[in-house]
């Protein structure tokens, strides 16, 4: 995912499987994962030890990360930790309080100022339903509940749609939408739920010309809810192709590696595809390369961190439809020393920083920046060093974005975004979690999409 703009998310059986199984059933279900990687009873003992090492690890990670003040708290973190199998329930709790009141009182700040929270209110709303809230006892400005509000947002992202053909925020946060509503009993209308799978069919959920494997992903999750929930959608043989063909692209975006999509996008992938239904053994190249980046220490951002944990549990946002809160392992903790700072290395490296504006005017700078620096860290030493280049941001569950850059600004509202590549490769990463580790030229291009 280019976190430089925010584009980005088997009937009857399937659902009773992905919400009956126990606790015995889930070690079988990551014993056969294993068995089919590795053929020997030592083996696959071996690898679910390593793997229930990894999932406390990440578990430990985002629990570190909830105590971090610098930022608003994240809905999409605070699920993750109530899909796994162990918690930390004093944290949990800490952190539901402070969704409660710091981001919840951020997403009112947004309505008021006449922005869209389609996304971030999805988000909140799954991230209530995770701890088993009474959302009715939750209200926005004028005691409106929070799901009245998400389904007057999605009938005007519907309205947007049938005169622009796309939605005013993007497919990734309309079907975030669809899937908040579902998995909280809510009856989404099938006009709006027609938009998406007409979407899926016509293959309008794209970044320019490429797959946007996490926005199917998201899609696929949220159209298996109504399928699941038997929701009344206008046909239900076209419902069925729109999952058949999100399936299919998904398995098709696999590279080599094993990945789906990038590093980034394959967590989400991998949830949606358990959630489709999709067999274990179609999913164990994916579940490998994640398992590979978590030891190689790839995910350092929670958000990242918070896709990705689920799929190691083969948990996906669906099983928030049928949560329980009873009965709760409670036996994670971390230790206080644990968490260690990367620092940037000693040593110079030099960077050239290419602007492309909407126009196609070009300005290029360079500056030799600590080996090691993060590119948001890079950006500000160029801005304090140089006169001519000046940039600001805007924050999002994904870390700070670009929003300006030498006083051109690319807004979602035009559907454009800053696009950032190093040596001609897009970053998969965001500003603050992309490292500097040797020269290369920085390109930030004025976007559309």
């Amino acid at each position: 995912m280019n976190n430089s703009v925010i584009l980005d998310f088997r009937a009857g059986s399937v659902k009773m499987f992905f919400t009956c199984r126990s606790s015995a059933q889930n070690t079988w279900n990551r014993l056969t994962l294993f068995f089919a990687l590795s053929c020997t009873p030592v083996a696959i003992l071996r690898r679910t030890s390593d793997h229930e090492a990894l999932l406390q690890s990440l578990g430990q990670q985002l629990l570190r990360s909830v105590d971090t003040r610098d930022n608003l708290p994240n809905p999409s973190v605070h699920i993750a930790l109530r899909l796994s199998t162990h918690h930390n329930l004093a944290k949990e709790s800490e952190h539901l309080n402070r969704l409660k009141t710091e981001f919840h009182d951020d997403i009112e700040k947004s309505l008021r100022n006449g922005e869209l929270v389609v996304g971030r209110l999805a988000l909140y709303i799954l991230a209530l339903k995770s701890s088993c809230n009474d959302l009715q006892s939750v209200h926005l400005n004028h005691n409106e509940p929070l799901l009245t509000h998400l389904k007057k947002e999605m009938e005007e992202e519907k309205q947007n749609i049938a005169f622009s053909h796309r939605p005013k925020t993007n497919y990734y946060q309309y079907s975030l939408g669809i899937l908040a509503l579902c998995v909280s009993g809510v009856r989404v209308s099938t006009h709006v739920s027609q938009k998406l799978i007409h979407a899926v069919e016509h293959k309008q959920i794209k970044h320019g010309e490429s797959l946007c494997v996490d926005s199917h992903a998201m899609a696929g999750m949220a159209l298996q809810c109504l399928k699941n929930e038997g929701t009344a959608v206008k046909d239900p043989a076209e419902l069925d192709r729109a999952l058949a063909s999100i399936k299919q692209r998904l398995l098709d975006s696999k590279r080599a590696d094993g990945h789906m999509g990038n590093e980034f996008s394959t967590g989400l992938a991998v949830q949606a595809l358990m959630a489709m239904g999709t067999q274990m053994e179609d999913c164990a190249s994916a579940m490998e390369a994640l398992r590979a980046d978590v030891k190689k220490g790839t995910y350092h951002n929670p958000m990242a961190v918070s896709q990705v944990l689920p799929a190691l549990h083969q948990q996906s946002y669906l099983h928030l439809k049928n949560k329980e809160c009873r009965n709760e392992d409670d036996t994670l903790t971390i230790d206080a020393d644990s968490a260690s700072e990367v620092l940037p290395s000693h040593g110079q490296v030099s960077l050239q920083v290419e602007v492309i504006k909407s126009n196609g005017a070009s300005s290029v700078f360079s500056i030799n920046v600590p080996k090691g620096s993060s590119l948001f860290d890079a950006l500000n030493l160029l801005q304090d060093k140089q006169t001519g280049f000046t940039f600001s941001t805007e924050n999002s569950l994904w870390g700070p974005f670009l929003s300006v850059v030498n006083d051109e600004q690319a807004r979602q509202t035009d559907r454009r975004y800053w696009q950032v590549s190093s040596d001609g490769t897009s970053l998969t990463q965001g500003i603050k979690d992309y490292k500097i580790d040797s020269a290369q030229s920085i390109s930030i291009k004025n976007t559309g999409y």
